[in-house]
């Protein structure tokens, strides 16, 4: 049996004294999509920024495994030259920095970081260009500054071609359909349809079933006060989608 690509194990987590995620336990195996599902406030995008290595999160316990080695024991630069991707929800500009550039930064800090020579200027080209194709976007984005001027669509497509560049193994999606209209979301979703292979792990945050239309889970979870309370297939996303989140959170606060 091949070692699963995340391993979390009764995870709490505390942001500036507050608990947030109150025991946490999950299983990703390599070529599986999960989708966490959860009203605001119950802890999605802080699992998003814990797994990324944000260091406002405190773990006050747990264990998270990713690819066997202990994720906590790595710092953020690690985690993603081990293949760790995070979509923000609210991508930012950075005015004046070359996409190309900024790209070539990552690829080869990462090919550094793994013993292998940096690509040069040629090589870093025709890697652009196979991965535009997979993720379905034009050079002229890629030849644009850092998000400067993009649309929401535009940004949130240009991470899902960073993460299609770094050829990142796990990629969390953090309520990446924020803010997309019905043909972004579409272009969005196909990216990650077409990198989803037997290896590669997605742990995707929304709100809404809409996104998960396009890019159909193996598993949906709901998490409610920083538990995951149910799991489930798509019919889970439909459920909610249908009677909303109270009915989970009553019950969370019977059992507990």
């Amino acid at each position: 049996m091949s070692t699963p690509l995340l391993e979390i194990k009764n995870l709490h987590a505390e942001v500036e004294g507050n608990e947030i995620l109150n025991g946490i336990n999950l299983t990703i195996n390599p070529g599986e999509v999960h989708s966490i599902m959860g009203p605001n406030g119950s802890g999605k995008s802080t699992l998003a920024q814990v797994l990324a290595g944000k260091d406002d999160c405190d773990i006050t316990q747990g264990q998270i495994l990713y690819k066997g080695k202990d994720l906590l024991d790595l710092d953020p630069n690690e985690r993603a030259c081990e293949g760790l991707f995070l979509a923000f929800q609210y991508p930012v500009e950075i005015p004046g920095v070359s996409s190309m550039q900024f790209l070539k930064a990552a690829v080869n800090a990462k090919r550094e970081y793994h013993g292998l020579e940096e690509l040069d200027g040629v090589q870093l080209l025709q890697l652009f260009r196979e991965k535009a194709d997979v993720v379905n976007i034009s050079m002229d984005m890629v030849k644009r500054n850092v998000n400067e001027g993009f649309s929401g669509g535009e940004k949130k497509r240009f991470e899902i071609f960073q993460m299609a560049v770094l050829d990142s193994e796990f990629a969390v999606l953090d309520e990446t359909d924020s803010g997309l209209d019905i043909d972004a979301l579409r272009i969005v979703s196909e990216g990650v349809t077409n990198m989803r292979d037997g290896k590669r792990g997605f742990l995707v945050i929304t709100h809404y079933q809409r996104l998960l239309n396009h890019i159909v889970p193996d598993v949906v979870h709901v998490l409610v006060d920083g538990q995951i309370v149910k799991s489930g297939g798509i019919e889970v996303a439909t459920e909610l989608e249908q009677q909303g989140y109270a009915s989970w959170a009553e019950a969370e606060a019977t059992a507990s």
